[in-house]
């Protein structure tokens, strides 16, 4: 039976779970202060643009699975 592993984050033994966890708000508060810097019309097309490089990621590995196939 396999074991089963879990991943840890690099820092979760060594910075505090308080700390942490006040660096994932001060994270969020910068992006929300950032977003509201932008226009709707830039956050809507960078979502769009992310989405695309996604879509076509995830053609490149379709049509590696698929030579592999091919190939066995």
């Amino acid at each position: 039976m396999a074991e089963k592993t879990t991943h840890r984050k690099p820092f979760e033994d060594k910075i505090p779970e308080d700390v942490r966890e006040h660096f994932k708000a001060a994270r969020q508060e910068i992006r929300e202060s950032v977003k509201g810097l932008l226009p709707p019309e830039f956050v809507e097309h960078r979502r769009k643009a992310r989405k695309e490089m996604l879509l076509a990621f995830r053609s490149l590995i379709d049509s590696a699975l698929k030579r592999m196939d091919e190939k066995e």
